[in-house]
């Protein structure tokens, strides 16, 4: 199956860890297209009969208005929505939201699929990344909306902290915030006070599950594991006695932001099945790290 991947255009980084995957000469295909220039992605989706949609434009720096960044998010996914319906072969778009559009809610211990954050609520907390947390919800839901009135078949990923091994050459965000106590970064401790996670290769393979599932529809959170800080010290310390992980009574004062627990009922219900537990997310990340010298 011929796989279609799409950069920037003015990119300028070195992308041989995707060139260099194992069949990538056969089956995979670079195009370059900008959220600024819709109409470049055209060449792209001409012929696919599935549209995995996983970008959204970063700037936890707010170098941007926060108005500037989100509508080009909107604009830019809908009009990569119409491309999929000019091109007359799309039979599914699977757009990646975040776990930030369903997990800011006051009050709430459990959310589901029903559920969408509130985004004053979320301004008013003032987390870091806070317009990228209301640029995802807000997409989600135009793209949900354009999908509904315009009769195309669109299914959403709602992922929690994305976590495991990684090809790329920097460490992913998730993965850094999740390995702040093997890390020793004190800083990222808030961010970690209480979260919901999972494993990218079950990330991955949710998506595809969704594209070829016949009766997907909507929403889907995917998450098989919600932790508190204080859990994740004792997971860790016991797991990884190598490193000097704070005990989980140093931690209980820890100031942050604790995310409702997640479920994924809906996406267990309709057949799909997490592989990966959190040993296997650490262990992957740990040994990436290892490897390409960030530990």
């Amino acid at each position: 199956m011929a796989i279609k991947f799409i950069l920037p255009l003015d990119t300028k980084k070195d992308i041989s860890f995707l060139t260099n995957l194992p069949g990538a000469t056969e089956n995979l295909q670079i195009f370059g297209a900008d959220l600024d220039h819709p109409v470049s992605f055209g060449p792209a989706i001409e012929g696919c009969t599935g549209v995995f949609h996983v970008a959204h434009p970063m700037d936890f720096d707010d170098k941007e208005p926060e108005q500037v960044k989100h509508k080009r998010a909107i604009d830019g996914a809908i009009e990569i929505l119409k491309a999929c319906l000019t091109s007359k072969t799309v039979k599914r778009v699977v757009y990646t939201s975040s776990g930030s559009a369903v997990g800011y809610n006051k009050g709430s211990s459990v959310v589901d699929e029903s559920m969408w954050s509130d985004t004053e609520f979320i301004k008013s907390l003032m987390p870091v990344g806070a317009s990228y947390y209301v640029g995802k919800t807000l997409t989600e839901r135009a793209v949900l909306e354009f999908g509904e009135k315009h009769g195309l078949d669109i299914v959403t990923v709602i992922p929690a902290y994305v976590h495991g091994p990684f090809i790329s050459p920097r460490v992913p965000d998730s993965v850094s915030i999740s390995l702040a106590m093997i890390m020793g970064d004190k800083d990222q401790y808030r961010l970690i006070a209480k979260i919901p996670m999972v494993h990218i290769d079950d990330v991955a393979s949710s998506h595809i599950f969704l594209l070829e599932h016949p009766e997907a529809k909507g929403r889907y959170i995917c998450s098989s594991v919600d932790i508190t800080i204080e859990k994740m010290s004792e997971f860790l310390s016991a797991k990884y006695p190598q490193y000097q992980i704070p005990p989980a009574d140093c931690l209980k004062e820890v100031e942050g932001f604790r995310y409702p627990d997640f479920s994924s009922k809906k996406l267990l219900d309709t057949g799909f099945e997490y592989k990966y537990g959190l040993e296997e997310m650490y262990d992957g990340a740990i040994q990436c790290c290892k490897e390409k010298g960030f530990l």
